[in-house]
């Protein structure tokens, strides 16, 4: 059976190579040639023997997706559909803006928090993605970077709930990191939740990442038909934990996604209310236009309702951005491509 290599974080790879009786830098120099310099046939690693070159190769996989379809963008995003050994869909999108990159990518194979709005939601769950399938849609999907472009941030806010799949997400995280690597800085990895509450503090003082958490909703009432995990783990437990973490200050602050619903969150008095429940935690509110899709019948706010919204949020003191709309030729909502035919 071979071993793959992608569920390795450089430590552990070391390891497992001295297991075999090999020194710990040829294990330096395989984690290099994959991630810094993008090289995936251990055959084409000169620098290793050729003998040791052939039982590497034979001894492990470094492959675990197929990157089955892609369409690009007319604002240059780049929406993959990669299916894994076993046969399953999953989706990740390059978003590049400005000098930078970001991949959004995902963590289950669809997801089993039923969110009302999410496309993925409504194609149910079928299971956690190992550490080897989440890294592998990073080198999948740098392969479309325009030239001159670099990856330069990652956020899994992508098919799944992060928080249920902790494991190989800290796994994960812990390669992007690698300074042999990828080398991508604290602040350049977001992990996104809707609300794990227990399993907060154990990923931020396992990984120094960005967190961000998905609101969408002012009201248990309004979040517990949104987000139905509200119902375990309602706002008034979620933000009070968020509220005493040391990890977050001014200049780290919680990142909260809002998805903006017409006639049901954005409303002023949803943005008063907001106002009150993140009082005492440093935040950052990112507002996003809902993403229509066929299977909800929801449909996001007339613009100029988005922008009232967002200044009752600012002149009321929060720091608040609306993600602007992209990829929408493209299948852009979360799930879509991978539900696609």
């Amino acid at each position: 059976m071979t071993l793959e290599l992608k569920n390795y974080p450089l430590p552990e790879l070391r390891a497992r190579f001295a297991e075999a009786g090999l020194p710990r830098y040829r294990a330096d120099q395989v984690f290099a040639w994959v991630y810094a310099r993008g090289v995936e046939d251990l055959r084409e690693m000169t620098d290793l023997p050729g003998p040791l070159r052939s039982e590497l190769f034979r001894k492990w996989s470094l492959q675990s997706l197929v990157l089955e379809r892609h369409q690009r963008s007319r604002d240059g995003t780049v929406k993959g559909r990669l299916r894994t050994v076993d046969g399953a869909l999953i989706e990740s999108v390059l978003i590049p803006e400005g000098g930078r990159v970001t991949l959004c990518i995902s963590t289950q194979v669809g997801c089993p928090l039923a969110c009302s709005f999410c496309a993925t939601g409504a194609m149910g769950f079928t299971r956690n993605l190992k550490a080897a399938e989440i890294i592998d849609q990073v080198c999948r999907m740098r392969a479309h970077l325009e030239s001159g472009q670099a990856l330069t941030n990652v956020v899994f806010m992508g098919m799944g709930e992060p928080l249920l799949n902790l494991p190989a997400v800290v796994r994960a995280i812990r390669i992007l990191q690698e300074p042999r690597g990828l080398a991508l800085g604290a602040r350049k990895i977001t992990v996104s939740t809707a609300g794990v509450v227990p399993k907060i503090a154990t990923l931020l003082d396992q990984v120094p990442v960005n967190l961000a958490v998905s609101l969408h909703a002012t009201t248990d009432a309004l979040r517990d038909e949104l987000v139905p995990l509200n119902r375990r783990f309602p706002l008034r437990q979620l933000l009070g934990a968020l509220r005493v973490l040391p990890h977050f200050s001014r200049r780290h602050p919680v990142f909260f996604e809002y998805t903006l619903i017409h006639g049901r969150n954005d409303a002023l008095e949803d943005a008063e209310r907001m106002v009150r429940l993140l009082r005492g935690i440093p935040a950052k509110i990112n507002l996003i236009p809902m993403n229509p899709h066929a299977r909800s019948g929801e449909r996001p706010p007339p613009p100029d309702r988005v922008e009232q919204f967002a200044d009752g949020l600012m002149r009321r003191g929060l720091v608040a951005t609306v993600r602007r709309a992209r990829g929408d030729d493209i299948d852009a909502a979360c799930g879509q491509l991978a539900g696609a035919a």
